[in-house]
């Protein structure tokens, strides 16, 4: 009995469909567990990921990573899920959040809220980050985990051995030469951290440079199979001029779920840790760049990288000290 070519289309797509399905739920690899030293106590600890499981599918499953290329990474679809976030009905996502990641509520000037993203970019009370009000000394923009490298051109970006690519990352030749041999520093926003940004010193801010990109998560999971994430996502970045750091640039990197990156300083003047601007529902990453011998990073940031870890700090904390009044190694650096 002859099979009509009707019926042998159907049954071709029945069988591509089978393969995909079994593709899509094909076992995945066991993933590293991501580690990193709490600065406070000392401790190596074991991240806990939001929305892991989904990380891990389509960063490593072949389905979920046609899913990435073809949808995931796009604008529309954070778009869409940061406006969601807005919606009243999710509200009801904010306390198995909150219980989940055992976030200390105590510190949010705010207790009730009109939406997720009303929560998630929540205001703290005054004096919850106290910044390090030195002059001499540079304080990290936001609550996150935090990789530094000395030097750039000397040092191997910490994933799969890919050198940091500053002439990509920024988009200008001419800009990126003045920084290529200087200091880069990485902090990582998860979804659970407080995510406004502050200036990491005082300067006067230049006017916003925007380069447009994708979405790709920044989360170190997405990283060990994708190292140029920040180089291919949607950034925004300022200039901050200081008399002792030199010119700092200071980017925000949206990322997955990311509705926006939004600025909320005015004028021309920036105050260390004066709130900058806040990213919406999602992980996201703030960037550093000073100039060559501007700044020496605190040793324990910089040993933790070597040894391929991250370190969690908050926004208002020490990271580094002018090197204009500390020229010599040891002079000022924390251990």
């Amino acid at each position: 009995m002859s099979i009509s070519k009707t019926n042998k289309r159907r049954i071709l797509i029945l069988l591509l469909l089978a393969v995909v399905v079994i593709a899509a739920l094909y076992p995945l690899p066991p993933q590293v567990p991501i580690r990193y030293y709490d600065r406070q106590s000392g401790l190596l600890k074991t991240e806990k990921v939001a929305g892991e499981k989904w990380l891990v599918w389509l960063y490593n499953n072949p389905v979920g990573e046609a899913t990435l290329w073809a949808l995931v990474k796009r604008k529309v679809v954070s778009t869409v899920y940061g406006n969601s976030m807005d919606r009243p009905s999710s509200v009801k996502k904010i306390q198995p959040f909150v219980e989940e990641f055992d976030i200390d509520m105590r510190t949010s000037q705010k207790q009730s809220f009109n939406s997720f993203n009303d929560f998630f970019t929540r205001k703290l009370k005054k004096n919850a980050r106290p910044v390090d009000t030195g002059s001499t000394v540079a304080v990290s923009p936001a609550d996150g985990k935090i990789l530094a490298w000395a030097n750039i051109r000397n040092s191997d970006f910490i994933i799969k051995g890919t050198r940091f690519d500053i002439f990509s990352f920024l988009n200008d030749p001419r800009l990126a030469q003045k920084y290529h041999d200087g200091t880069l520093v990485i902090i990582r926003l998860a979804p659970f951290d407080y995510h406004r940004f502050h200036f990491p010193v005082s300067g006067n801010v230049s006017p916003i440079t925007r380069i447009d990109g994708d979405y790709f998560s920044v989360n170190p999971l997405a990283l060990r199979k994708i190292a140029g994430i920040f180089c291919l996502n949607k950034r925004e970045f300022t200039i901050l001029s200081s008399p002792l750091f030199g010119d700092v640039v200071m980017t925000e990197v949206g990322a997955t779920l990311v509705g926006s990156i939004v600025q909320t300083y005015t004028g021309s003047f920036g105050e260390k840790g004066e709130e900058k601007g806040y990213f919406k529902f999602g992980g996201s990453t703030v960037v550093l760049l000073f100039e060559k011998n501007k700044i020496r990073i605190d040793d324990d940031l910089l040993m933790n990288t070597t040894k391929c870890y991250e370190t969690a700090v908050r926004e208002g904390e020490r990271i580094g000290v002018s090197v204009q009044l500390f020229p010599y190694p040891g002079m000022g650096v924390k251990h």
